[in-house]
């Protein structure tokens, strides 16, 4: 049917923009004089002028045909021009004539001929229209909207709709809604769809409502996605018997869209109930959704049908059959289907053939892959058949049979020579054409997939072999290998592989450049680095900011600070500007040499200069004035961040909160924690552990306790540190009984002090009424031997066992402590042996004291020999006698006598003479005595020895004569 009999309107406006297409506002165009030419007359010569190319058109002919254009002629011009494009050239130049105007007939003309994909010129008509107010019927109108809607413009048609109706006087029938509603469909806008239905209802009554609104409603729920409105639709129209094949076939084709293939199953049931017989578009589209959803069986059977009504069969169906298949692991039933393809005329493709490739690698058939190859290689182009093995060796490293790959490429360099058996996987069975000889493909697929097994030895050997065969390579094996040479500190040899790339003619990328750059990082090369970063500068490629980082770090974690910043200025020199994260690497750096103003001059500079220093880069500023205990200058820095309108984060107040604790300004430490609950900031366990070791600190112990319940009841688990500070903290306020419970809870839950707090609070618990529980940790730490040579360590020990034989229970023990504490010369201290010995003389243990004189023997603790103190213990011992007889003589009692002598008279010398200024009361009783120090006369050492011989007279009982007369006898046997 002619465009010109769409329905006409009977009055118009004439309204044309400059530029732009000019429309009349009428159906009829207005009255003009008479002109001799019919529109068949015009219609011809436009043709013949608008047929030629625009350089060789006749103008003085164009200007005396304008002055006679009509509306017919230009529609009629329209639908005879041989392309749109000749079409759109005539309908721009007629709206530029001087008297003309488009009508909607010569404007649907126009809009029916442009390609659906050409949506902008499409848009710029219906555009033009509407500013032209160019006056439409509801026929007219509703075949321009159909235009838009398969075009892919539903908003475009929308605003026309409107603007019809507003501005152009038309009134939209159902016909008119219909075809809003179908371009609306078609884009799948439900919610549109429904509000203009209900419009339609609301003006042109319930009546209105017929089966093409039903079906565009239907096809608008489909395309949306919404099945449960969609069958509501499909029942509607099923109640009122609209049911045809065009619906069902919608709802069929969604159905298997959604993946919903049971429902599609049953429809097709009910149209082959009906008599129905599918369309091809329909069968293809079901095969497909079949397929996808992996019912196979069903593709199948629909691919049976198709056949059985005659259809042809294409490539792509039995692709998408035969792909099926495999991915089900049917291989059998793929091949055959592959057979009839071929039988039928059909002629396979490469990418046909790779799948079926796949199939038979991913079974392990490769014995079978050779013939195949070779069976179908008649259908292939010349040099198409290496893909195909590409495909093998694909396969081979996707399995993880990475060698294998290597050997099967290694067969196709030389020619189809055999596969190594023993790691081949399987591929030792594939016959390979003398012909397939590798190209940079099947080389980028294997040195690939060894350098992500790090077999950076092979891939170099397969670089040389390629090389060798004149291939040149892909880039994304040369950044592989390089990336993976770099990575194993083999940089040398990833520079040597830089430049064979560079020869191949290969361009380094970014990755390339910093794969080297991260490699020079590591090896922290400041001056190669820069290097090449003038080369990255010439070439266009950035440094990443991680390998910038990575340098700054590692110079400053060697110490070489001065180098980093030196780094940082020659990128600037360069044109690089480093990232405030690797600024604030360099910053970190110097804090932790101690170096903090040089790390806030860097951060003032940066400031004004470059960056916005973020939250980490004053964080960094903190935490390093707070290990310096510059306690001020960090709580400037949070200030200035303030002052910038950065938020803290966490990191922030944590350390804020550590530097109030640490200067005892615990109410500022908790306006710190309020502040981070106010701003939603969940605290941390290091949090809660910095305040807890403050409130101890501040001798506040009962806010720490009750500061650690919070925290256990917001769900903050403590961990070992939070352990370690709180006992500390409780120790130190002297809360044993708490300390001790808290400790046990720390090991139940797998926790452990370290060394030197387990020390403390071992002699905490000795002093404080728990020797036992001290002991037994003891022997924990002495089994464990934590201590080593370290004298701090060993002097807490030392401590602790003094106080422990000074206890009547755990004196029984020391014998072990002793054997465990002073095995090595460095932590043998004389004195604290004495002060064990004087522990065991006080509780009578005899016997034990006499044990540990007797392991300083055996064990010749001390470098002045044994045999010298034990014979100058036993000559004191013979004249034990005569010393008590003197001090009889001078009034003391016989029993004072022998506790003098026991107990003082050999502490500092064997001789009585050894003490001065002894003063003795007119009563005959002792008033004073003053000693002389006996270092005057001895070295320390043999003070110390001789402390410990005067033990052994304490130790010495009748039960004891017998090993000290067997000492003597060893002592003057070995002389």
């Amino acid at each position: 049917m002619s465009l010109r009999r769409l329905a006409r309107s009977p009055s118009s406006r004439s309204l044309c923009a400059p530029r732009s297409f000019s429309f009349s506002t009428s159906a009829s165009p207005p009255p003009r004089a008479p002109v001799p030419a019919s529109p068949s007359y015009l219609a011809h010569h436009l043709l013949d002028e608008f047929s030629r190319p625009r350089a060789t058109r006749d103008a003085a002919r164009l200007r005396r045909l304008a002055a006679e254009l009509t509306a017919p002629a230009a529609e009629s011009v329209l639908l005879r021009l041989p392309s749109w494009r000749h079409a759109l050239d005539f309908f721009r130049w007629a709206a530029d004539q001087p008297g003309f105007r488009h009508s909607c007939y010569s404007l649907n003309a126009m809009a029916s001929l442009l390609p659906r994909h050409q949506r902008a010129h499409l848009d710029r008509l219906a555009a033009d229209a509407i500013s032209a107010r160019c006056l439409m019927t509801p026929g007219a109108l509703g075949f321009l909207l159909r235009c838009l809607g398969a075009a892919g413009l539903p908003d475009t048609a929308v605003r026309a709709f409107d603007a019809a109706r507003a501005s152009f006087g038309c009134t939209p029938n159902s016909y008119t809604y219909n075809c809003l509603l179908d371009a609306l469909a078609k884009a799948g806008r439900a919610d549109d769809a429904q509000a203009r239905l209900r419009e339609m209802v609301a003006r042109c009554g319930d009546g209105s409502v017929d089966k093409y609104t039903l079906t565009s409603l239907l096809r608008c729920y489909c395309n949306a996605g919404r099945p449960d409105d969609a069958n509501d639709v499909f029942q509607r129209m099923s109640e009122l018997g609209w049911v045809d094949e065009h619906v069902l076939t919608t709802l069929m084709v969604a159905f298997s869209k959604w993946g919903k293939v049971d429902g599609a199953v049953e429809l097709l049931g009910s149209m082959e109930a009906l008599g129905m017989r599918l369309s091809e578009k329909t069968l293809s589209v079901l095969v497909h959704g079949f397929t996808k959803q992996g019912r196979v069986d069903k593709a199948m059977d629909m691919f049976a049908k198709m056949v059985s009504y005659g259809f042809v069969v294409d490539l792509a169906m039995y692709s998408v059959l035969i792909e099926g298949l495999c991915q089900q692991k049917d291989i059998a039933r793929a091949v055959k289907l592959f057979k009839e393809m071929k039988s039928s005329g059909v002629a396979p493709d490469v990418r046909l053939l790779k799948k079926v490739i796949e199939a038979f690698c991913r079974e392990g058939d490769f014995a079978v892959i050779g013939p195949f190859i070779n069976e179908n290689a008649e259908y292939l182009k010349s040099g198409s058949v290496v893909p195909l093995y590409n495909v093998v060796l694909e396969e081979l490293v996707h399995c993880g049979e990475v060698e294998a790959a290597y050997q099967l490429l290694r067969s196709m360099v030389c020619g189809g020579q055999a596969v190594n058996n023993d790691v081949a996987g399987g591929a030792h069975m594939l016959h390979i054409r003398e012909d397939a000889k590798p190209n940079s493909d099947s080389f980028n697929i294997v040195v690939c997939g060894l350098c992500k097994v790090k077999k950076l030895d092979m891939a170099l050997a397969l670089t040389k072999d390629m090389i060798s065969l004149g291939c040149k390579g892909k880039i994304l094996m040369f950044n592989d290998l390089i990336h993976e040479l770099c990575n194993m500190d083999r940089l040398e040899e990833g520079y040597g592989i830089f430049n064979q790339m560079k020869d191949l003619g290969l361009t380094p990328s970014e990755f390339t450049y910093n794969s080297l750059f991260y490699g020079i990082c590591r090896r922290k090369y400041p001056k190669a680095a820069l290097d090449l970063l003038r080369e990255m500068q010439t070439n266009g490629h950035p440094p990443w900011i991680k390998n910038c980082t990575e340098m700054v770090q590692q110079l400053c974690f060697s110490g070489r600070v001065t180098e980093a910043v030196q780094f940082l200025d020659g990128m600037l020199q360069i044109g690089f500007l480093p990232d405030i994260v690797t600024y604030s690497a360099a910053m970190n750096g110097m804090c932790n040499t101690g170096e903090v103003d040089d790390a806030l001059h860097l951060f003032r500079d940066i400031s004004c200069k470059y960056y916005l220093p973020d939250v980490v880069a004053h964080n960094i500023l903190i935490n390093g004035f707070r290990k310096s205990s510059k306690l001020d200058e960090a709580q400037k820095i949070m200030e200035e961040m303030l002052e910038k309108g950065l938020f803290p984060s966490v990191v922030t107040y944590n350390l804020m909160i550590d530097v109030c604790c640490k200067t005892g300004r615990i109410e500022k430490a908790i306006s710190y924690l309020d502040k981070m609950v106010y701003e939603e900031k969940q605290p941390t366990v290091i949090t809660y552990t910095s305040l807890i070791d403050g409130f101890c600190s501040a001798g506040r112990p009962d806010e720490a306790i009750k500061l650690w319940c919070e925290m256990r009841e917001k769900g903050c688990a403590p961990n070992n540190i939070a352990y370690t500070a709180f006992i500390n903290g409780l120790r130190k306020c002297g809360r044993i009984e708490t300390a001790l419970t808290y400790f046990e809870e720390m090991v139940t839950k797998g926790f452990e002090l370290d060394t030197f707090s387990l020390l403390y609070f071992i002699n905490f618990l000795i002093s404080n009424g728990h020797p036992m529980k001290g002991c037994e940790l003891l022997k924990e730490v002495l089994q464990k031997d934590t201590y080593g040579n370290n004298l701090k360590m060993v002097g807490l020990i030392n401590e602790a066992v003094v106080e422990l034989s000074k206890d009547g229970i755990t004196s029984s023990d020391i014998l072990k402590f002793v054997d465990k504490a002073y095995t090595g010369v460095n932590s043998v201290v004389p004195g604290n042996l004495l002060q064990i010995l004087e522990g065991l003389e006080a509780r009578g243990n005899w016997r034990w004291a006499l044990s540990v004189t007797e392991w300083v023997y055996k064990e010749n603790i001390y470098e002045h020999g044994k045999s010298r103190y034990i014979c100058d213990f036993l000559q004191e011992l013979s004249e034990n006698d005569e010393k008590i007889k003197s001090l009889v003589s001078m009034g003391f009692p016989e029993d004072e006598a022998k506790m003098a002598i026991t107990r003082c008279g050999n502490v500092y010398s064997a001789n009585l003479s050894d003490y001065e200024d002894a003063e003795f009361s007119s009563f005959g009783g002792r008033k004073n005595t003053r000693f002389m120090d006996g270092s005057k006369k001895k070295s320390g050492m043999e003070v110390g020895h001789k402390g410990i011989k005067c033990h052994l007279v304490t130790a010495m009982k009748s039960q004891c004569l017998c090993q000290i007369l067997w000492w003597i006898g060893g002592i003057q046997l070995a002389q």
